[in-house]
């Protein structure tokens, strides 16, 4: 269950919660489960929807590289998305204005295919967009762990008619945003990948290894019990968040901002204000050599 002392605890609904609103209606619940690609190309709605999903869910592909919340004319994969490109995908999935709208999604492949990262990365967006949106707690996994069925085949929908809005760009950081709070100081800058990948002893996500100088590391999978959106209580939440200032402004990061998602949506769900993530992260800065980076791997 959602603990009930998150300072919003009204951005994660647990099962039980997630059926009453479907016998009510006026709820559109939207499967982002991922199964990428080496091309970055999401194989989830064959592979994993189709074999089971929650009833009335639709698939709704915001993993892939140019997927339903990602501008496809960057560079880029999942970079931040117009708000004309994300009001045509919602309404075709048949969102209408003043739906409430559940994330939802299973892990196939742990360690890789992280539930978790897809429903926070698609929250961050929708909810910055002014959309009604919450999350499963413990995701498609904790549905069926709750004795509630699944169904198989795809889902057909009638276009919605939703038009959304930028609620605020604060939500995103750019590279001079990043260079600006290195130079600066005043900015907590947070790396949500793993320990190792923040000490260069993995391979990293583009020709450089480690992390931005001056980070902090908080991988996103030590806020959640395991990897289906199931995040801690809000006590052993903030006990995990310490390594955080959260007197200052804070941007967070990762190979491609995903994951650092986990990081700003459990801040959030805490009470934080004044968080930003860094659209271009790891894939945009460790290609350029004169923006700092630290491996202490290098030094061994």
């Amino acid at each position: 269950m959602a603990a009930n002392t998150y300072s919003h605890p009204e951005y994660l609904v647990t099962a039980d919660e997630l059926e009453e609103m479907m016998t009510k209606g006026g709820v559109r619940i939207l499967d982002v489960t991922a199964r990428l690609t080496g091309s970055l190309e999401n194989a989830a709605e064959e592979r994993c929807f189709s074999e089971g999903h929650i009833p009335g869910s639709v698939f709704f592909d915001v993993p892939s590289a140019k997927g339903a919340l990602s501008d496809g004319a960057s560079d880029l994969p999942w970079m931040w998305p117009s708000p004309e490109h994300v009001t045509e995908q919602l309404q075709r999935v048949g969102v209408n204005n003043g739906d409430k709208v559940v994330l939802v999604a299973s892990t196939p492949r742990p360690g890789i295919d992280s539930g978790t990262m897809w429903c926070t990365r698609a929250w961050w967006t929708l909810h910055h967009m002014g959309v009604d949106v919450s999350i499963l707690h413990g995701g498609v996994e904790g549905w069926v762990a709750s004795g509630r069925p699944l169904d198989t085949g795809s889902s057909n929908v009638e276009r919605g008619n939703i038009t959304v809005t930028v609620k605020g760009l604060e939500a995103r950081a750019t590279k001079e945003d990043v260079l600006a709070a290195i130079n600066g100081g005043s900015t907590c800058l947070i790396d949500a990948l793993s320990a190792d990948n923040f000490n260069g002893i993995d391979p990293g996500y583009g020709p450089r290894r480690g992390h931005i100088t001056g980070a902090t590391n908080v991988p996103y999978l030590s806020l959640v019990d395991g990897e289906t959106a199931a995040f801690w209580p809000a006590d052993v939440l903030e006990k995990k968040l310490t390594a955080i200032d959260r007197d200052r402004p804070i941007i967070s990061y990762c190979g491609g901002a995903i994951a650092a998602t986990v990081v700003a949506f459990a801040l959030t769900l805490t009470g934080q204000t004044g968080i930003r993530v860094y659209d271009g992260s790891l894939m945009e800065w460790s290609r350029d050599d004169s923006l700092p980076m630290t491996d202490p791997s290098a030094n061994e």
